[in-house]
């Protein structure tokens, strides 16, 4: 298998066995697509998990499990969102 990469990649995959971190230029692509599929995988884990939730939340409403809309609602979902946000992004939720 070829493959082209851009100056600037060509350039980066250098340094990186350059520096010693990798004895070739196979393994820092083996290392990138490596990182890739780890992202890949955990995007389509994140993905199932909320298909489950909204599953749930459907079957809530089918059962007639549901509460009103309001703008209270709407105000602790939005606190709820942004400290999830928070710490997925490391930042402290003060």
């Amino acid at each position: 298998m070829n493959i082209s990469l851009t100056k600037e990649f060509e350039s980066y995959v250098s340094q990186k066995v350059e520096s010693g971190m990798y004895h070739s230029a196979s393994e820092v692509i083996r290392d990138g697509l490596r990182l890739m599929k780890e992202r890949d995988d955990l995007h389509q884990s994140r993905l199932a998990e909320l298909r489950g939730e909204i599953a749930a939340g459907a079957d809530q409403a089918d059962r007639g499990q549901v509460r009103p809309f309001t703008e209270e609602t709407t105000a602790r979902v939005k606190a709820r969102g942004r400290s999830r946000q928070d710490s997925h992004n490391g930042a402290d939720p003060a």
